[in-house]
């Protein structure tokens, strides 16, 4: 329990710091010292111009990134597999490519952008669990089948982005995950749903636990199984499908900050979730302000950035795992 709270408490203190170098890092160059009389003393003009531009895209990575890690220790659960990331099999990708059909083609009913990716969200888990049965669900088979279909989800969003001109417009922004210029509105979107994601995700986060177990024995106590999986996985797809309405496509986060957290606070849900969203924040705004900051004044997009160091840290999950599913 000890080493837990440590792990929380360091964490948070990690997420502080960054926070601070993540709102200093930028063509306007202020000290910490103004950053924080900006903040909690008095009105400073240099600052209120980062706080309109910075702020919101900082916001912005916190609140995704702990959407999406959220959501990968929920769907991990649901599918009995450590290595289901809703972004590598498709799930996120098909939220994007039905709520950027919807706005593309009706731009004044881009507000309900969410719902449009919830329901993307939605029909790409079916489609995935469709192709992927055969004689029952196999781990293996439904990682293979989702690559597939993220990888048809993603060639169709290009397509789309190639439409559009390939200007850097919204499109673009969903195709390549980028979040440079996300305002106010945008956090006030996320915020809303984000927080009421975390909230039942809290609040199911010990039904996760008996997920765990043998069908058969949730079933002995009570407990109607599917109905929990559909419940479990709404939650899921209700992170997924805001962030990714929101900030795009970012693959391996739902992959990675999981595997994170199980090695430093284990795998009970009630724990693991919490600290996935703080750890998710983390490393969001990490691989955010390391773009900004390696090839200055150009950036990276977060898509791009977690996607070079996510691949071979998939590959190496999957080397490790190696026979481990394939059984199943």
């Amino acid at each position: 329990m000890i080493k837990k709270i440590f792990a929380f408490i360091f964490l948070i203190i990690l997420l502080i710091i960054l926070l601070f170098v993540a709102i200093r890092s930028g063509s306007i160059n202020l000290t910490y010292t103004q950053i924080f009389n900006g903040l909690f003393i008095k009105y400073d003009e240099e600052f209120a111009t980062i706080y309109d531009l910075r702020f919101p895209r900082i916001l912005v990575a916190i609140l995704a990134g702990a959407g999406l890690s959220v959501s990968g220790v929920m769907f991990q659960a649901v599918m009995k597999n450590p290595l289901a990331d809703p972004g590598t099999i498709g799930i996120s990708s098909g939220a994007s490519f039905i709520s950027m059909i919807v706005t593309f083609m009706f731009p004044k009913l881009y507000f309900l952008s969410p719902l449009f990716a919830f329901i993307g969200g939605v029909l790409a888990c079916i489609l995935v669990y469709t192709l992927s049965w055969k004689d029952g669900l196999k781990p293996l088979r439904v990682i293979l089948v989702g690559v597939a279909v993220n990888a048809v989800f993603v060639g169709l969003l290009n397509a789309i982005n190639a439409m559009s001109g390939g200007s850097q417009n919204s499109v673009t922004a969903i195709v390549n995950a980028n979040i440079a210029q996300k305002t106010w509105k945008d956090v006030s979107l996320l915020s809303t749903y984000i927080s009421i994601g975390m909230l039942l995700a809290l609040i199911f986060s010990g039904r996760c636990n008996l997920l765990a177990l043998e069908d058969k024995t949730i079933k002995s106590l009570g407990i109607n199984v599917n109905r929990l999986r559909v419940y479990i996985s709404a939650i899921s797809l209700l992170l997924i499908g805001i962030s990714t309405a929101v900030v795009g496509v970012i693959g391996f986060i739902g992959l990675i900050v999981p595997h994170m957290s199980r090695m430093l606070v284990g795998n009970d849900n009630r724990v693991l979730i919490p600290y996935s969203m703080i750890l998710g924040a983390f490393v969001m705004l990490l691989a955010d302000t390391v773009g900004r900051m390696i090839i200055m004044p150009f950036e990276i997009p977060i898509g791009v950035f977690m996607s070079v160091f996510g691949g071979p840290f998939f590959i190496i999950l999957l080397r490790k795992s190696e026979g481990t599913y394939e059984s199943q």
